[in-house]
């Protein structure tokens, strides 16, 4: 038999005397209030009604429920037409919780209806069975647009040069043949010389940078030929577009509380905290130590996990929000490997390419990608890596004063027991060859 094993439910595990839920749609929203029942003591009640999705409907609304001493609201994430219901029912003062769809599921079965729905909705929440998802802050709700929107444009941009490849090789342009992809700064300015009007090849050849320069004469004959001008244009406006974007996002993660450092003497402020000596680094500074991680990058990955870690208890819930990490599932003696789940596809994206970055580094981080690449390939060392990246940036938030102290590239080879080693590789020596083997010490 046996041990007994004690676990106390978490927060949100607790039952609510007082609930309500709305099943949410995109003209309305059907909304299932859970009261105690007025006459029959130890029995529940509910109301149900239809609320049209308008801004004034709904704050009556949340006028209503606060009247009522409702304790909490839920709201089911379909699409985003639950953005108008949580901002204005959580500007009512009003404790709303947003829940995956997966989380409230209906049992198979059972009638499906909109008035079921709120119905089973609130009753899950009245027993405290649901686990709300992460919404961040409003100020970190608009730094999450303007990130998200620059890894769109910058995604375009990407499709762009795609498509300008195609555009020069139809224009008989055969850039691409020799620069190794148009991206690199050399083709760039050949591009928008192009663009410009230059059509003279020893003129373009010219501008090439660097390698490029070697390849002078391969340059004047590849760009020998006629050229339009519309994806190029294309191009360079997205360019323009995600630079004023990166500035915006500079502007609005400066403007952060959270984010200011602290100066020697206990001041703070949006340019504190800057000197090497002082207790508390700006939090972009302090994300940037980490290999991989530019603070362009940074500043992106706040915009999804935020600043306040205590919505994480720990950094294995941050993995496990991001989609990192497989489910657990285990049944008696047998315990299979679970699926991943989706999480936060731009968070996951911005890590990988941190992981990428750091592979390249002699650092342990770097380490850890090549050893892990051997034995299981790149594409499982790269979320290794972006795991190992997420629970170092959960503990740089959780802890202001906390820096980055990189454990070094022998990590690994400092703490192997080489005994250990010896033994192994004599026992698979002797299971080749079929007989025992002994090593002797050079003289």
């Amino acid at each position: 038999m046996g041990r007994p094993q004690v676990i106390d439910d978490e927060e949100r595990e607790r039952v609510y005397e007082k609930v309500a839920a709305v099943d949410v749609a995109k003209d309305s929203g059907m909304v299932c209030t859970r009261l105690p029942h007025p006459s029959r003591a130890g029995t529940r009640q509910s109301t149900v009604w239809t609320v049209q999705a308008r801004m004034g409907a709904i704050r009556e609304l949340g006028r209503q429920l606060a009247r009522g001493g409702i304790q909490t609201v839920t709201l089911e994430s379909t699409s985003d037409y639950w953005r108008i219901w949580f901002f204005v029912l959580e500007g009512c003062g009003l404790a709303v919780q947003l829940v995956n769809s997966s989380q409230a599921k209906n049992l198979p079965g059972r009638p499906k209806t909109d008035k079921l729905d709120a119905m089973w909705l609130a009753r899950l929440t009245e027993m405290g069975l649901l686990r709300a998802s992460f919404v961040p802050p409003a100020p970190i709700r608009a730094l999450r647009d303007y990130t998200r929107a620059r890894t769109r444009l910058t995604q375009e941009r990407t499709r762009c040069w795609q498509r300008l490849e195609k555009l020069l090789e139809s224009a008989l342009i055969k850039l691409s043949s020799v620069a190794s992809k148009l991206t690199t700064l050399s083709a760039q300015d050949m591009v928008r010389a192009l663009i410009a009007g230059e059509r003279d090849p020893q003129v373009l050849a010219a501008l090439a940078r660097g390698k490029m320069k070697a390849k002078h004469d391969d340059l004047v004959e590849a760009l020998d030929g006629m050229f339009g001008d519309h994806h190029g244009e294309l191009a360079q406006l997205l360019d323009s577009k995600i630079a004023e974007l990166t500035a915006r996002i500079e502007e609005q993660a400066a403007a952060q509380p959270g984010a200011w450092g602290v100066n020697a003497d206990g001041t703070t402020g949006p340019g504190a905290g800057t000197s090497p000596g002082d207790p508390v680094l700006p939090v972009v500074q302090r994300l940037a130590q980490v290999p991989g991680i530019s603070e362009d990058l940074a500043r992106s990955i706040i915009a999804e996990t935020g600043l306040d870690m205590s919505r994480f208890p720990d950094a294995a819930h941050l993995v496990s929000w991001a989609g990192l990490c497989p489910r657990a599932h285990q049944s008696g003696p047998r315990a299979r490997n679970g699926k991943k789940g989706r999480g936060n596809g731009y968070l996951r994206g911005y890590l990988g390419q941190a992981a990428i970055g750091a592979a390249a580094t002699a650092t342990f981080l770097g380490e850890r990608y090549h050893r892990i690449a051997r034995r299981r390939g790149k594409a499982k060392a790269q979320v290794a890596v972006a795991r190992s990246i997420l629970v170092i940036i959960w503990h740089l938030l959780a802890s202001p004063e906390a820096r980055f102290t990189d454990l070094g590239y022998g990590y690994y080879q400092a703490r192997t027991d080489k005994d250990k080693r010896i033994k192994n590789h004599i026992r698979q020596i002797e299971a080749l060859l079929g007989h025992p083997v002994t090593i002797a010490k050079a003289a």
